[in-house]
């Protein structure tokens, strides 16, 4: 039988490089694998251009084109990112900013108010800290570098005060200026380690997530894969193959990581980094398929509705493609 020529396009993924690599093969597929970093650039050649099959897609994205537009992806329950956000919160120590609620009625910058990252940050303020995130005056722009307007960013609806920066500074720079009092998304601000008023809000953020994680069970998802929907409608048993690669991909991986014969990491207590994981998360911190997330997605879910971002929740199950085999 001849196979599917397809193209897969995601960014670096420790946990994907088996299938990178053509240790793991997709059933059915002949499959050309792309890593392609950052995964901003992938994901806007994705969606404007629609340059490969399938690829890496920013959840939050995802979640509001496909609830509300003719967004011509559909996603299969594999999660490629997932990041505690506690150590994306940076503030100017000038601003008199002491812990989370005294973000409140200040000035705080961040680079998309729909990224991901922005989004589950802001829901963890809310509901962790007590935050009235419409008390904020929000700036939209370039993180470190400056940029134009696009026409993927979105103004939320409802009562909030978001402004975007003029096109030639970036938020980097506002932040260290003074001209913002914080600052938070999925980077780091070049200011961090160079200014000394630049530092971060939880000075022990891995506390701060390992406590989140006890408390909530939440690890939080920040990308998804998606397929175009024309080749799923066409080949849908697509879906469950690469499903099915992606996760022998997982598991291969983590049993390179597991092996105390040879390290799988540069880290030099990597092993022993591995067993504290596990005993906090349990075997697999990183599963896929529906069910294990399903609290994970409806948070975000609800995050988007809450921020303004969609207008009702979307149900999770209408989001997903099916894939009938479970993990193994």
């Amino acid at each position: 039988m001849e196979h599917l020529p397809l193209t897969l396009a995601c960014g670096s993924n420790e946990h994907l490089e088996p299938l990178r690599d053509g240790l793991v093969r997709p059933n059915g597929i002949d499959l050309t694998y792309q890593t392609v970093d950052p995964v901003t650039t992938l994901v806007d050649r994705m969606v404007k251009g629609q340059e490969f099959h399938a690829s890496e897609m920013f959840l939050a994205l995802y979640f509001t084109a496909r609830s509300q537009d003719a967004f011509p992806f559909v996603a299969m329950p594999i999660f490629p990112s997932r990041a505690f956000r506690h150590s994306n919160i940076f503030i100017n120590t000038n601003s008199g900013i002491r812990e989370a609620k005294d973000l409140q009625g200040k000035r705080v910058g961040l680079p998309e108010y729909r990224q991901t990252a922005s989004v589950w940050i802001k829901g963890i303020l809310q509901h962790d800290y007590g935050v009235d995130l419409t008390s904020i005056q929000w700036f939209e722009g370039g993180y470190n570098d400056s940029r134009p307007r696009d026409e993927m960013d979105i103004a939320p609806a409802g009562p909030i005060s978001l402004e975007f920066i003029p096109e030639t500074d970036n938020l980097n720079a506002m932040l260290e200026r003074g001209d913002l009092d914080a600052l938070i998304g999925a980077g780091r601000p070049a200011s961090f380690g160079v200014s000394p008023h630049v530092q971060r809000l939880f000075a022990d953020y891995p506390s701060e997530e390992r406590d989140y994680y006890r408390r909530t069970g939440l690890y939080p998802i920040m990308h998804t894969l998606v397929v175009q929907e024309s080749v799923y409608q066409k080949q849908p048993w697509v879906a469950q193959s690469i499903y099915q690669a992606a996760c022998q991909s997982k598991e291969t991986a983590w049993a390179k990581l597991r092996s105390s014969g040879s390290t799988g990491t540069m880290a030099p207590w990597g092993v022993t980094d591995l067993a504290e994981l596990e005993g906090l998360f349990g075997p697999d911190p990183w599963p896929n398929g529906l069910e294990a997330n399903r609290a994970n997605l409806e948070t975000l879910m609800g995050y988007l509705v809450e921020q303004g971002l969609l207008p009702a929740a979307t149900p999770i199950d209408d989001l997903f493609v099916s894939v009938e085999q479970p993990e193994a």
